[in-house]
C-alpha cells in the first residue's frame, strides 16, 4: 500500500510540475521582445499580412485568453501549429524525441560503465597511485562541461583521426527501411547490423561528450560509497571466510554501495537530456534538442512549449521510476 500511495502522489505531483511548467514557459516566451509573425513573412509584407497571421495563430488575444485556449486545447491533445514548420506540435516532437532518447540512453550507459570501471578499479587499489590517478581524472571530468569535451572529441576523432562521424544520425547513403524512429533498436530488430554499426559510429562521439561528466560524479560517489562498506561487519566476515578482494567488493560490498549512486544517476540523467541541446546542435544530430534551438532562434512559440511540455513529462516520469526503483531495492524502504 505504501508504494501505491507514493505512486499516487507521485502522479498528482506530475500534474502540477506539467502545469507549472506550462504556465511558467507560455507567460516567459510571450513577454521577451520580438515578432514571430514578423519573422515569417517577407520583407514586403504589409500590415494587414501581420494581423491576418497574427489573428490565425491566435496572438491577436490577452496573454490570459491565449493561455486558456492553448491549455483547453493541450488537454484534448492539440499543441497547436508550429509557426515556422507550419506543421502540428506534436507530430513534430514526438518524431524527433526517439533520437534524444537512443542518443541520452548510450551516453548514459557509457557513463554508467565508464564511472563503475573507476570507482571499482580505485576501490580495488585503494591507497596507491592508480587511486590517485583515478581522482584526477575524476577531477578533471567534472571540471569540463560537455560542450567543450565535445569540442575536443570533434577536433581529435573527426579531425585529427577521423574515426568516427561528426554530424548527422545515420549515412544518408544506406538503404533506411525504417518504419519507427528508435533506429537502433528497429535495427537490431532488423538483423540490420549495417545499419546499427553505422547509428553507433555517428552516436558514439556526442553521447561521449555527454556521458564524461556523469560519469566523474558516478565514478566518485560509487567509490567513497564502496570505500565506507570496505569497513562494515558482513564485509569483514566475508574476508574471515577466505573470499579474494575481488569477490568481496563485487559481490559484498558493491550491492549496498550502490544503492545511493542509483538516485543520483536517475537524478543526473534528467539533467542528461536537458544537455543534449547543445551536444545535438554541436553535432548536427536530429533529435529534440536541435529542434529546440531552432524553434528559439525562429520564436516558434507552439513548438517551445511543446518541447518544454515533453521535456518535463520526461523528467517526472524519470525521477518517478528512480524512486520505485530505489524502494523495490532498499528492504528498509520496502517493508517500512
Amino acid at each position: 500500500m505504501n508504494l501505491v500511495r507514493i505512486i499516487i502522489v507521485r502522479l498528482a505531483t506530475t500534474i502540477v510540475t506539467l502545469l507549472g511548467a506550462a504556465v511558467i514557459v507560455f507567460f516567459v516566451i510571450r513577454v521577451v521582445p520580438g515578432n514571430p509573425i514578423a519573422m515569417m513573412l517577407p520583407p514586403g509584407a504589409t500590415d494587414a499580412d501581420i494581423a491576418r497571421l497574427t489573428a490565425l495563430y491566435g496572438l491577436d488575444k490577452s496573454i490570459p485568453e491565449q493561455f486558456v485556449i492553448w491549455l483547453t486545447r493541450a488537454l484534448q491533445g492539440d499543441f497547436g501549429t508550429s509557426i515556422s514548420l507550419r506543421q502540428p506540435v506534436m507530430p513534430l516532437v514526438l518524431g524527433r524525441l526517439p533520437a534524444t532518447l537512443e542518443l541520452s540512453i548510450f551516453a548514459l550507459v557509457l557513463a554508467v560503465m565508464i564511472g563503475g570501471t573507476m570507482a571499482l578499479t580505485g576501490t580495488r587499489f585503494r591507497g596507491t597511485r592508480t587511486e590517485a590517478g583515478i581522482d584526477v581524472a575524476n577531477g578533471v571530468g567534472l571540471s569540463i562541461p560537455d560542450f567543450l569535451w565535445a569540442l575536443v572529441l570533434i577536433l581529435l576523432f573527426g579531425v585529427l583521426v577521423p574515426v568516427f562521424y561528426v554530424s548527422g544520425r545515420i549515412s544518408p547513403s544506406l538503404d533506411l527501411p525504417f518504419v519507427t524512429q528508435f533506429y537502433v533498436f528497429e535495427s537490431l530488430v532488423r538483423l540490420r547490423f549495417d545499419l546499427w554499426w553505422d547509428l553507433l559510429k555517428h552516436m558514439f562521439m556526442p553521447a561521449l561528450a555527454l556521458a564524461i561528466p556523469l560519469a566523474a560524479i558516478i565514478g566518485q560517489l560509487l567509490k567513497q560509497s564502496l570505500k565506507e562498506t570496505m569497513h562494515l561487519d558482513y564485509v569483514v566476515l566475508a574476508r574471515t571466510k577466505g573470499y579474494g578482494e575481488n569477490h568481496v567488493i563485487l559481490f559484498e560490498a558493491l550491492r549496498n554501495a550502490v544503492l545511493p549512486t542509483l538516485t543520483l544517476v536517475g537524478v543526473q540523467f534528467t539533467f542528461l537530456i536537458g544537455g543534449t541541446v547543445i551536444i545535438e546542435r554541436l553535432f548536427s544530430y536530429e533529435g529534440l534538442g536541435n529542434m529546440a534551438i531552432d524553434a528559439v532562434i525562429n520564436r516558434d512559440l507552439p513548438l517551445i512549449q511543446g518541447i518544454v511540455i515533453v521535456f518535463a513529462l520526461l523528467f517526472t516520469v524519470i525521477n518517478l521510476v528512480v524512486d520505485m526503483t530505489y524502494a523495490f531495492l532498499n528492504p528498509r524502504l520496502r517493508h517500512a
